[in-house]
């Protein structure tokens, strides 16, 4: 296993650069008004038992598209850094820390992030990690791709603020490397947004309510263990147009250069596809 002999390497950085934004939900009473729901859900243990469906195998797929779209043949890994952004539980960091690139995984959540660290040791791969608010990171150049996967983009309520992460990523990359940015293609979601749906796991029932709120999707759910109360948490995340965003993109100072349309690299068709992955260039 390629860089199986390197220590895993762990950096926390304080949390404390967390930037709190008032949040609300298409369902009134969820959680404590000013609690931001990522804040919340993500680093509550049962968050990975919900997304479990989401494994090793669909991560590698991912990270073979990106790399085949990004690196040059002959390229060696050991001198491309990488900088996953709300990088969760690690699948495409150790994924690509597996492979030999120097990967630094960045999250909100302590939870998700001593997860990522047992599973880099276990995996025997080298992980630096840190944990901070994604509008405040301060990276100055020094990466050539900057990740930011499984729709970890449009958060917040004010659009500055998403503005504020393309501009954090755009600085901290070097001239000519990539932001590969992996959003919900918003044209698909809306016709076959499934409104509610539930599901039996693990000891535990899982109700999900899905309502559009303009441009913003946001999602209840409800779990409820077989022994215990029901538990309550919200997602909410911003819906960006084909255009919209590559507008975005192109402000900071981007190129946009490809879309796929899934995890496996298919040509992005604004009616049929699941994904809308931007392959992005540093002028």
């Amino acid at each position: 296993m390629r860089g199986a002999t390197a220590a895993p390497r762990s950096l926390y950085r304080s949390s404390s650069l967390l930037m709190p934004v008032p949040e609300h939900s298409a369902f009134s009473g969820d959680r404590a008004f000013g609690t931001p729901w990522f804040a919340e859900w993500f680093d509550h243990p049962l968050y990975l038992q919900v997304y479990s469906h989401r494994d090793s195998p669909e991560a590698a797929r991912c990270i073979a598209t990106i790399l085949a779209r990004t690196q040059p043949s002959g390229t060696q890994p050991a001198s491309v850094r990488v900088l996953d952004i709300a990088c969760g539980a690690g699948r495409h960091a150790i994924e690509l820390a597996r492979l030999g690139y120097a990967v630094t995984g960045n999250d909100l959540s302590p939870f998700l992030l001593e997860t990522a660290r047992q599973q880099a040791i276990g995996c025997e791969v080298a992980l630096d990690l840190t944990c901070r608010d994604m509008r405040a990171l301060d990276e100055n150049g020094g990466y050539h791709l900057v990740l930011q996967l499984f729709t970890s983009f449009g958060y917040f309520e004010q659009d500055d603020d998403d503005r504020r992460v393309l501009g954090n990523v755009y600085r901290a990359l070097e001239p000519g490397g990539w932001y590969v940015l992996d959003l919900i293609n918003p044209v698909f979601l809306k016709r076959h947004l499934v409104g509610v749906s539930e599901r039996r796991m693990e000891g535990l029932s899982v109700l999900e309510e899905r309502a559009l709120d303009g441009p913003v999707i946001r999602k209840r759910i409800t779990i409820t263990p077989d022994e215990g109360a029901p538990m309550v948490f919200t997602e909410s995340v911003r819906l960006f147009e084909r255009e919209e965003i590559a507008g975005m993109l192109e402000e900071t100072g981007f190129i946009v250069e490809s879309i796929a349309g899934d995890y496996s690299g298919a040509p992005f068709d604004s009616e049929r596809s699941p994904r809308m992955m931007l392959f992005s260039q540093k002028r």
